[in-house]
């Protein structure tokens, strides 16, 4: 059709149609760029006619969207189509096990003449069953009375299976074809006697009937007046009351559109799926979905995107229950021939959190920690750390640790085991506090986080907590409770701990005052901590004066560099400025803690929670600087 219609321009054909037409056709080979030139060619000629416009942005919004194809896969199913049309899938029972669909191949009940409306041959609507290895076998036509020697096809089975509907067309003598709705209710393992539905008009079309799950609406195409254009989708309630069908129902201008829509399918959810040639989209017709936005309203019409629609003809898209997956119809690149039947699957978003622990001094792997991983969604999953210090949070057979629209904290627990409650040798955790959120990320993607665990051996300043001069209450204007926070979250993150938080000053004052002062420090951080809920039982507190000066630990080894007595300071200040010597002074000026205990039980605790209680260890001096 391209070649005619470039010879029609060439050979100044007058009419400017022949550019629409040229601009179609290459818009239906997928050559968007060259589309693009041709309606707005049109365009230019014939601004009145909104084709122009709407094919200019459809090529644009179809390149867009195949460049961003969405997460679907969509695949051929070949083992049941043939060169000849096959179409129009459904669904025959609630296992999912059983398709029919329409067919024009060689076999049908029309026999081997040809319909001469269309020149193929008659259609019917045909089975297959799945296997146990999931394999659609060899498709057989349905048996009379529902097939006939007219066109059957474009079924839609009740939720229960005890009611087809489909359509039928019938050719008169004048090659007149009539389009209508029937239904056929199960009798035993059989369909019964077809009857026509009563709203149908001999002289109008009526098509593609989809029944909704509770089977109280029908949903179909028509081209009865009233209509937006060609084929509008209409509804038709069934009256109980009544036993009998209401009065036919158009779904509007916020469906249907001046061209044709057609194919409605009603999801579970409420979500309405039809196809259209009237809305912005990739080729001929093209699959929709529409938002349930009350009692029979439907609104927020937005196209299925590439790879569902195609440059081709996309349409009868069914779906599995509430599943991400189904089957559509198109004569997209890839048909034997015709109209095909795809398989179409939405993939599970794949998430991964992994990451290495090691120590923090020396950089070496951590082996035998435990990574907790907390969901918005209320999951909480751990796992350990190998022997390379490796964690991953992945799937699990069908288990997903990681959720798609799901905000996670992740921290490290090194005092947890899985199974048992008990404390990692040498290190307490750090109080690394990971966040990461899936909502909204529409792509696969590995989140990568390393955490460093600080070494149970040396003193291990954290955050200042300063006092005014003389005074032992945290109420310096530098706010010393968020420094203290660090701590909190430390014995927070260790459950088992048992800790001495200890005090010290630098040389100034007297020996019994700095004591005094040391010990009441102490206390106002212990108080502190049990304001926040941390067990009494968990915290001893003791002041140390001006005894135990600060060791400064600056070799890789672990040995003491040096010690800020009296006497170094005195010596490495000498000569230099005041805000030096307080500088070191205020090194000493501390708060510090040492691990008493690692196997701290909880009276409280849940009695089905496992414990188990490590052997003691010795006091180790685990000094925190405020």
């Amino acid at each position: 059709a391209e070649a005619w219609y470039i010879k029609a321009i060439k050979a100044n054909y007058t009419d400017p149609v022949a550019k629409l037409y040229l601009a179609d056709a290459k818009k239906a080979q997928e050559k968007y760029n060259e589309a693009l030139i041709e309606y707005n060619n049109y365009k230019k000629e014939v601004p009145s006619d909104p084709r122009g416009e709407d094919g200019a942005k459809s090529c644009e919004l179809a390149q867009k969207w195949k460049d961003g194809a969405t997460r679907y896969k969509v695949e051929n199913v070949a083992l049941i189509n043939t060169k000849d049309p096959d179409f129009a899938p459904s669904y025959a029972d609630k296992k999912y096990n059983k398709l029919y669909f329409t067919s024009m191949r060689p076999g049908v009940l029309g026999g081997t003449t040809e319909d001469p409306t269309i020149g193929e041959f008659y259609s019917d609507i045909f089975e297959t069953l799945m296997d146990k290895n999931g394999k659609w076998n060899t498709p057989t036509s349905l048996p009379a009375p529902l097939n006939s020697k007219d066109n059957e096809g474009l079924s839609s089975v009740s939720k229960k299976g005890d009611v087809m509907f489909f359509t039928r067309c019938m050719v008169d003598k004048k090659n007149v074809t009539y389009n209508q709705l029937w239904s056929s209710a199960k009798k035993g393992a059989s369909w019964g006697e077809p009857v026509k539905l009563p709203f149908c008009i001999d002289t109008l079309k009526f098509a593609s009937p989809c029944i909704s799950p509770d089977g109280q609406t029908l949903f179909f195409a028509s081209n009865m007046s009233g209509g937006q254009g060609d084929n509008d989708i209409w509804m038709v309630k069934y009256e109980k009351k009544s036993s009998a069908w209401g009065k036919p129902i158009n779904l509007g201008p916020g469906i249907n559109t001046p061209g044709n829509d057609v194919y409605p399918f009603m999801h579970e959810d409420g979500t309405l799926y039809f196809s259209s040639t009237g809305h912005l989209g990739m080729g001929g017709l093209d699959i929709f979905k529409a938002e349930k936005k009350g009692d029979d309203q439907w609104g927020n019409v937005t196209n299925m995107k590439y790879p569902i629609n195609s440059a081709g003809d996309d349409f009868g898209i069914i779906f599995e229950g509430k599943k991400e997956r189904g089957y559509l119809s198109s004569n997209r690149e890839g048909t034997k021939g015709a109209d095909d039947i795809w398989s179409f699957v939405l993939p599970p978003l794949l998430f991964t959190i992994e990451g290495v622990v090691s120590d923090c001094k020396f950089k070496e792997v951590v082996p035998g920690v435990v990574i907790k991983l907390v969901g918005s969604d209320g999951s909480s999953v751990e796992t350990k750390t190998d022997a390379a210090g490796y964690y991953k949070f992945a799937e699990n057979g069908t288990a997903r640790y990681v959720n798609p629209n799901t905000s996670y904290v992740l921290t490290t627990q090194v005092g947890v085991d899985i199974k048992t409650v008990q404390a990692a040798q040498g290190f307490f955790t750090s109080s690394d506090r990971v966040k990461e959120t899936t909502v909204g990320v529409e792509e696969a993607k590995t989140y990568k986080h390393d955490f460093c665990l600080v070494p149970i051996q040396k003193e291990v300043r954290f955050p200042d907590v300063l006092y005014l001069l003389g005074k032992a209450d945290l109420e310096h204007p530098s706010n010393p409770r968020d420094s203290l926070n660090f701590l909190y979250q430390t014995l927070v993150d260790n459950p088992t701990f048992v800790i001495e938080l200890s005090s010290h000053t630098d040389y100034r004052g007297s020996d019994p005052a700095n004591q005094k002062l040391s010990e009441a420090r102490a206390k106002s951080c212990v108080d502190y901590l049990i304001s926040k809920g941390i067990n009494p039982a968990r915290l001893k507190f003791k002041g140390y004066g001006e005894k135990r000066p600060l060791e400064v630990d600056a070799n890789l080894d672990g040995t003491i560099d040096y010690v800020l007595s009296e006497k170094y300071i005195v010596k490495e200040t000498k000569g230099k400025s005041k805000e030096e010597y307080e500088a070191l002074m205020q090194k000493n000026r501390r708060t510090v803690f040492a691990v008493l205990s690692k196997d701290f039980i909880d009276p409280n605790a849940p009695k089905d929670v496992p414990v188990t209680t490590p052997t003691p260890p010795k006091p180790e001096g685990e000094e925190e600087g405020e």
